[in-house]
């Protein structure tokens, strides 16, 4: 049981993928994990990157933008590019609800490119107050958890009868 945990919370650590994958797949490879079990662990391995993006992801980037290796000198600034355009969404989508709330939601919609990692580095990129946005980014992957898992509990039962 505990590889099968530790499947689900190492899937959601996954930029890009977390719990938005790993959600899906646990409940559709059928680990055996009760449903509350496996939306716990997907929550807390979403949220164990976020500190760590937000204090140093940013430095990491800007080094790695200045380095002449050619691969780092371009995954860095397509990380920065995507935190930029994300801090962009985020100043849009806030209009009259807050930056806060912005955020909230830019996590809790399980779209692709939107999540803990690319709100929290937009979160960085932007000054954003880390106590505000640890609670944003927590209420949206608590959010965008919930969806996840109803979603793929109603889509294996249709398409398995189970």
């Amino acid at each position: 049981m505990l590889w099968k945990i530790l499947i689900v919370l190492l899937i959601s650590m996954v930029p890009l993928i977390e719990l938005r994958g790993a959600i899906p797949v646990a409940v559709g490879m059928d680990l055996g994990l009760p449903e509350w079990l496996v939306l716990i662990v997907a929550i807390i391995g979403n949220i164990i990157p976020v500190p760590i993006i937000y204090f140093f992801a940013r430095k990491v980037l800007d080094w790695g933008a200045k380095r002449k290796w050619k691969p780092l000198k371009q995954f860095c600034n397509f990380c920065l590019k995507k935190g930029e355009k994300g801090g962009e969404k985020l100043l849009k989508k806030a209009g009259n609800y807050g930056t806060y709330f912005a955020l909230f939601l830019f996590v809790a919609v399980p779209l692709p490119g939107t999540g803990a990692w690319t709100g929290t580095l937009a979160a960085s990129i932007l000054n954003l107050d880390f106590k505000k946005t640890m609670i944003a980014i927590t209420a949206g992957v608590l959010t965008a958890g919930l969806i996840m898992l109803a979603v793929s509990l109603g889509f294996f039962k249709v398409l398995f009868g189970t």
